[in-house]
């Protein structure tokens, strides 16, 4: 009986997990969680607009979630766009160590992707450390500009984080242009 009564709250607290992928990424030995994000953090009439602008830094809330989802969780930042919303700049903050930010685009159909990281940070250690193609397939390490031919259709993943490669300031704000 005392042992039916000790399972009962682990069999509760098991399944109120929030369930979740788990990807290994061979680069810099980092590691991918893909999360779907709440839908309530989408603005379905900034979906249309071109060249739209999403910032996530302070200074600029008033711009936040236009048609970007996004959702945090132990230092990785997951932020999904459509495709059909290009070309845009995103904006976003690492304000700890070793964060990351997997941008998602999905339903890609062009040939070929650019993307370009800006900041106003002096010293700021970024990169694109890696693509991941609508087949699955990853390659990388790249700079902070990539240009690159996609091959499917599908959903394209851009991860950002620290090269452990070079040294610098991992905190700070930075925008990402893809066209």
């Amino acid at each position: 009986m005392k042992k039916t009564l000790l399972l009962i709250p682990l069999f509760i607290i098991s399944c109120k997990k929030e369930s979740s992928v788990s990807e290994t990424v061979n680069s810099d030995s980092m590691m991918v969680a893909e999360q779907p994000a709440p839908q309530s953090q989408v603005d379905s009439a900034a979906l249309k607009k071109k060249d739209s602008i999403v910032n996530n830094a302070p200074a600029t809330k008033e711009v936040l979630r236009q048609g970007v989802m996004r959702s945090e969780k132990e230092g990785q930042i997951i932020r999904t766009a459509d495709a059909s919303q290009l070309p845009f700049t995103l904006g976003e903050e690492f304000t700890k160590d070793n964060q990351e930010l997997v941008l998602k685009i999905t339903n890609y159909d062009q040939p070929a992707l650019k993307a370009k990281i800006t900041t106003n940070e002096k010293d700021f250690n970024i990169r694109f450390n890696q693509i991941k193609l609508p087949n699955g397939e990853y390659d990388g390490p790249f700079g902070r500009d990539i240009s690159y031919e996609i091959p499917t259709k599908g959903e394209v993943w851009l991860i950002i984080g620290k090269s452990n490669m070079a040294s610098g300031n991992t905190k700070g704000g930075f925008s990402v242009s893809v066209e």
